[in-house]
C-alpha cells in the first residue's frame, strides 16, 4: 500500500499507517492531519471530470483510490442583495444529499474503499450521517450511523433510506460521539468526518470553484462553523491557490457560530477565559452544535495567520435569517441561516466581493 507520509499525527508526528483506517493515532491517540500545504496546479484540472473530481490530483488520495461520486461539487454561485450590498451565495445545499458534506464524504469514502473497508460507523447530528450513508451505499459499504435523539426526522429518514442502520442515542451531540468512540475502540472502523482528515481536500474544492466562478479572488467568505472542517478546508484551498499564484491575496475568512454553542467564537473573542461559560446549549442550528470542535485549534491558527474572524448569532436571529434567505429563493435549514445575521454584522466592514456559503437544504429541517 502506498504510504501516506503527507498525513501525520499532530501530536507525535507518526505518519498515517499504511494499512487499516484508524481514526486516531494508534501510538498516542492524537489527531491525524495533513503535514503539508494542499497542492493546486491549474494545469492538472481535468475539465471533463465530474464535480470535485476535476481536481482529482489535488485531493490528497493515492492514484489507485477509486472515484466514489454522486455528482458532488460544481454548485451554483448566485448573486442576491443583502443589507444594501450584493452577495454571492454558494449553494452547497444543492449537493446530492443536500449538504456540503458530500464533498468530504466522496474523498473520505474513496479512501475507506481503497483500504478495503466494507462496514463502518459514523456519528452525526444529521447532515454528515446522511452524506456518509449515501456514499457508503454508492461504495457498497455497510454503514451504521449514531445520531442524537433530537435529530430532525427528515435527516433520520434520509439516512435510513440509503440503507444505513440508524442508532438513536439519548443526550447531547458530544455524548453521541462518546458512544461511537467506544464502538470504534472495540474494533469497528470509524468513518469519522471529524477525526479523519480525508474530507478536508474535498472541502478545499469550494475555494477552487469560488475563484473559478468569480473569475477572481473573493474579498470575504462567510461560513457556518461547527467542527471547523469546512472553513479549515476552504482556507487551505485558498492557501493552495495563493501558493500557485492563481490569486494574490487571502480573502477575509469569517466563521459563524450559534451563540448557544459557540466555543470557537468565545475563545477567539475572549481567550481561554471565554471557554468558562460555553455550554452545549439548545439551538436551531443543530448542524453546528459542537462544544469541543476537533479541528478548532487548526482553524484558530489559520484564522490568526490570515487575520480572519469569528462571529456569533443569537438564537432569535436564526429563523428570521432563514426566512429572509427564502425570500431570495434560497431554501436552507437553520444552520445555514446563521450567515444572514453575520452578513448584517459585517455590513460595510468587510471587503468585497462577498461570498456566503449556504451549507444545508431546508428540506432537511423538521420545522419546514
Amino acid at each position: 500500500m502506498e504510504p501516506m507520509t503527507h498525513i501525520h499525527c499532530t501530536n507525535c508526528h507518526l505518519p498515517y499507517p499504511e494499512e487499516g483506517a484508524p481514526y486516531r493515532c494508534p501510538r498516542c491517540g492524537g489527531l491525524f492531519d495533513f503535514a503539508t500545504l494542499f497542492d493546486y496546479d491549474p494545469a492538472q484540472v481535468d475539465s471533463e471530470g465530474p464535480g470535485i473530481w476535476r481536481y482529482r490530483r489535488m485531493l490528497g488520495l493515492p492514484e489507485q483510490a477509486p472515484v466514489i461520486s454522486l455528482g458532488e461539487g460544481h454548485t451554483p454561485l448566485v448573486w442576491a442583495p443583502a443589507f444594501n450590498m450584493q452577495v454571492a451565495f454558494k449553494c452547497e445545499y444543492q449537493n446530492p444529499s443536500g449538504s456540503f458534506k458530500d464533498r468530504g464524504s466522496a474523498t473520505l469514502v474513496s479512501f475507506l474503499r481503497l483500504r478495503g473497508v466494507d462496514s463502518a460507523v459514523e456519528d452525526s447530528s444529521g447532515n454528515a450521517g446522511a452524506s456518509f450513508a449515501a456514499y457508503a451505499a454508492r461504495a457498497d459499504i455497510k454503514a451504521r450511523v449514531f445520531v442524537p435523539e433530537s435529530t430532525s426526522g427528515p435527516k433520520r429518514r434520509q439516512i435510513e433510506a440509503y440503507g444505513a442502520e440508524v442508532v438513536n442515542v439519548p443526550g447531547t451531540r458530544s455524548q453521541v460521539a462518546e458512544v461511537v468512540r467506544r464502538v470504534a475502540d472495540e474494533g469497528s472502523v470509524y468513518g469519522s468526518h471529524a477525526y479523519l482528515p480525508f474530507n478536508l481536500p474535498g472541502y478545499a474544492t469550494v475555494a477552487y470553484e469560488i475563484v473559478e466562478q468569480l473569475g477572481s479572488a473573493p474579498g470575504t467568505v462567510v461560513v457556518p462553523v461547527g467542527q471547523g472542517g469546512l472553513l479549515l478546508g476552504i482556507a487551505r484551498g485558498f492557501e493552495a491557490l495563493l501558493q500557485a499564484k492563481v490569486m494574490e491575496k487571502m480573502p477575509l475568512l469569517a466563521g459563524v457560530q450559534a451563540r448557544a454553542c459557540a466555543p470557537l467564537w468565545a475563545l477567539f473573542s475572549y481567550g481561554p477565559a471565554g471557554l468558562g461559560w460555553v455550554s452545549e446549549g439548545q439551538t436551531l442550528a443543530e448542524g453546528i452544535r459542537v462544544s469541543h470542535p476537533l479541528r478548532g485549534d487548526a482553524l484558530l491558527q489559520i484564522l490568526a495567520m490570515h487575520q480572519g474572524t469569528l462571529l456569533a448569532v443569537d438564537e432569535e436571529e436564526i429563523l428570521p435569517g432563514r426566512e429572509a434567505l427564502a425570500r431570495l429563493g434560497f431554501y436552507v435549514e437553520p444552520t445555514s441561516a446563521v450567515v444572514w445575521s453575520a452578513l448584517e454584522q459585517m455590513n460595510g466592514q468587510a471587503p468585497g466581493p462577498m461570498v456566503a456559503v449556504l451549507t444545508g437544504s431546508g428540506l432537511k429541517w423538521s420545522g419546514s
